[in-house]
């Protein structure tokens, strides 16, 4: 009843009482604890915690944009990538088709499938609190039609937990951009070089290096701003056509192998990390990525030197083997393994540890 009243003396008549009915609220809990004996099972709050930080959201993105403040965008594919880059303070994560050439080992981005990014997007969601969350339509989930292209975009939302989803293309996208948006889906554009396009790019090309070519991208980039896209990707064009194409768009531009005239950048987590060291790898990472650590030496090293202490004996060490059993509990224990030792000789009428030397070989595979 102190409690209560103290609350409602602090509602009644202002922030004035605040410190008077502070100190009622600590009376009564005073009270109950010495009711209870002890002070011990009272919680005492005296500050509000930290609140979660707010979402990055597509208008907090505008903001930056009309702000002039780089944005800071990076792949992630599951939940340790996402954990490190929210930790980083990233505004915007993508979790990009590139998954199946940096995560699932295939040549090209076009194997990976909706049920594939889901999947993925899922991991992401569970480790990210506040980045925006963008993803990646696959190659053949927006092509056929505009009402596959809105319900794979649902899936995302629904099934993926992300923000918005980002697709591939520039005028000829332009109708299945506005269906998505008008269907209450946020889209991000991406132009330039379009790697679902691989097959009819003939390889990852950079592009706008002609005049004519250049003018395409900015009509491209123009089309899908009319179509209601929040933020277009630029990808592998000369810093002019970016710049360019920057100046011609209200909505910010991430660019990622197109120099530094955009509203933000985008790198693949594994590439800038320096994540892996494999062929494979090897032969997908752009010339454009600058590698902020070394990661795959590091886990090569771990590895290896694992391997080593296992061969050799010296893992693990008592220091690794920290579950002890009481001397009383183990003498009884060995007492009972020797025990039973003796029972299996004397039944079988041979050693435990022999071996089948001569036994024939039973294959079971």
């Amino acid at each position: 009843m102190q409690v209560s009243s103290a609350r409602a003396l602090a509602r009644a008549q202002g922030p004035s009482l605040l410190s008077a009915a502070g100190t009622a609220l600590r009376r009564s809990f005073s009270a109950a604890a010495a009711a209870h004996g002890s002070d011990d099972h009272i919680p005492i709050v005296t500050a509000a915690p930290s609140p979660t930080p707010k979402n990055v959201s597509i208008l907090e993105v505008q903001k930056m944009h009309n702000k002039r403040k780089p944005i800071t965008m990076v792949t992630a594919y599951d939940f340790p990538s996402a954990v490190h880059a929210d930790k980083a303070k990233i505004d915007i994560v993508l979790i990009g088709d590139s998954v199946g050439m940096v995560e699932l080992g295939y040549e090209t981005t076009q194997p990976v499938t909706m049920d594939t990014m889901i999947h993925h997007c899922q991991a992401v969601s569970r480790g990210c609190r506040r980045p925006l969350l963008v993803g990646d339509m696959p190659f053949g989930s927006y092509e056929h039609c505009n009402v596959e292209a809105t319900r794979n975009a649902h899936r995302f939302i629904k099934e993926g937990n992300v923000d918005c989803v980002k697709l591939e293309g520039g005028l000829r996208r332009q109708s299945v951009v506005r269906d998505i948006v008008d269907s209450g889906v946020a889209v991000m554009g991406h132009i330039g070089l379009t790697p679902q396009a691989f097959s009819a790019l003939g390889g990852f090309r950079s592009q706008g290096r002609s005049a004519e070519a250049a003018v395409r991208v900015i009509e491209d980039a123009l089309a899908i701003q009319e179509a209601g896209a929040f933020a277009v990707v630029i990808e592998c064009v000369p810093p002019v056509v970016a710049r360019e194409v920057s100046r011609a768009l209200t909505i910010p531009t991430i660019g990622i192998g197109s120099g530094p005239h955009v509203s933000g950048q985008v790198l693949v987590y594994h590439d800038l990390l320096g994540m892996m060291q494999h062929h494979h790898h090897g032969k997908v990472s752009p010339k454009f990525c600058k590698q902020y650590a070394q990661v795959g030496v590091v886990i090569q090293e771990g590895l290896e030197a694992y391997r080593d202490d296992v061969e050799s004996g010296r893992f693990p060490s008592d220091q690794f083997s920290p579950y002890k059993m009481p001397a009383a509990e183990e003498e009884k224990f060995v007492a009972s393994c020797e025990e039973m030792g003796g029972r299996r000789r004397h039944d079988s009428g041979r050693s435990p540890l022999a071996t089948d030397v001569d036994a024939p070989t039973t294959r079971v595979y």
